[in-house]
C-alpha cells in the first residue's frame, strides 16, 4: 500500500499573487500605490541628541502613551498591594 504521492487535483490558476513586482489589479504599472520612503527622516529623528529616550522621540502622542502606560502601572501595583493587604487579614466572625 505505502504513500501515495499528492497529485494536484485542479490544473494551477494565473500568476501567483505573492512574490511577483506587478502592481495589484486595477493599478497601472505607472501608478505607484506606495508613500515615499519614511525610513531616512523617521533616522534623523531617532538619532538625533537631544537627551530624550528613543520611547519619547516622537513628540506628544508618545508622552501620552508613556504617562498613561505609567499611570496604569503604577495603578495596578497598588491595587494589586491593597488585594494581598486585605486577602491576607483573617476574616471577622
Amino acid at each position: 500500500q505505502g504513500l501515495k504521492p499528492i497529485v494536484p487535483t485542479e490544473p494551477p490558476g494565473p500568476d501567483p499573487i505573492f512574490g511577483t513586482s506587478k502592481p495589484p489589479p486595477g493599478l497601472s504599472e505607472t501608478d505607484t500605490y506606495w508613500d515615499t520612503n519614511k525610513v531616512p527622516d523617521l533616522q534623523k529623528v531617532f538619532q538625533r541628541s537631544d537627551g530624550l529616550p528613543v520611547h519619547l522621540k516622537l513628540g506628544y502622542p508618545d508622552r501620552l502613551l508613556y504617562r498613561t502606560t505609567m499611570a496604569l502601572t503604577i495603578g495596578g501595583t497598588f491595587y494589586c498591594l491593597i488585594a494581598l493587604y486585605i486577602a491576607s487579614q483573617p476574616k471577622n466572625r
